[in-house]
């Protein structure tokens, strides 16, 4: 994705990017302070309206940008592109950024391996059965494990809701607002995770009153976890402007 000629202004992009950094946090707590709805039965009940409450801002945010972007191609596959939805180099803007991002987690990945591994090496003592029995075993269990794993509401966050809701947002609509504002991209790569580590101080509260930690405690828990946001979101938002796509964010 290249710099755009900045038809926008700066001061406009910058706060289209806190408008919809606020409102992300903010719809979030819609259904009880705004909506007057009932308190959630159960914490799944409280997740699911987070989930529809970040889905609506986030269809939201794209039609937002499509007002405020000076987007002049008339083409479906052109407004896409804008956002860094394209087909063209799939392959590419697949493989190479899930090759590098997995080269940040070498270790864990190694370190989780080499626990399978000692597991299947216990398992094989205990029980006297040969390695190939214990992987046709693991893998036979899987299915089951999967399933439980996806009823879990936690992994529907974790891994479906937050990052493609999050990525839409604070990557594929903020970024070209910062471009289009006329922000070099080295500046973008650090500006935008920092609306994004913004977006996450809410946490510091909710643990603060929640889990009955002290002040001091809750503001390392949430300064570690800013720091890490903004972190991954400069590479994430390197990925995104030399590849344009928002998908491998």
């Amino acid at each position: 994705m290249e710099e755009s000629e900045g038809r926008l202004s700066k001061l406009v992009a910058v706060i289209a990017c806190i408008a919809m950094t606020l409102f992300y946090v903010s719809i979030l707590y819609a259904p009880t302070l705004i909506l007057r709805l009932p308190p959630p039965q159960s914490y799944e009940n409280f997740m699911i309206r987070r989930f529809i409450c970040a889905a609506v801002w986030s269809v939201a945010s794209v039609i937002f940008c499509a007002f405020v972007l000076p987007i002049t191609g008339g083409e479906a596959s052109y407004s896409f592109g804008v956002y860094g939805i394209r087909s063209d180099h799939f392959w590419q803007a697949i493989v190479f950024p899930l090759f590098l991002t997995s080269l940040m987690y070498a270790g864990s990945l190694i370190f989780k391996s080499m626990l399978l591994v000692n597991k299947w090496k216990e398992h094989r003592h205990q029980e006297g059965e040969p390695l190939l029995g214990c992987i046709k075993s693991t893998l036979l269990s899987l299915p089951v494990q999967m399933s439980s794993v996806t009823s879990n509401v936690l992994f529907w966050r974790n891994f479906i809701v937050a990052p493609v809701t999050e990525e839409l947002v604070f990557r594929a609509c903020m970024i070209p607002l910062l471009l289009c504002g006329g922000f070099k991209a080295y500046n973008v790569i650090f500006l935008c995770p920092t609306f994004f580590s913004l977006a996450h101080l809410n946490h510091m509260m909710e643990i603060y009153s929640r889990h009955n930690y002290s002040l001091l405690k809750a503001s390392l828990v949430v300064g570690l976890q800013l720091g890490y946001t903004v972190i991954f979101g400069s590479y994430a938002s390197f990925l995104f402007i030399r590849t344009g796509w928002w998908s491998i964010c």
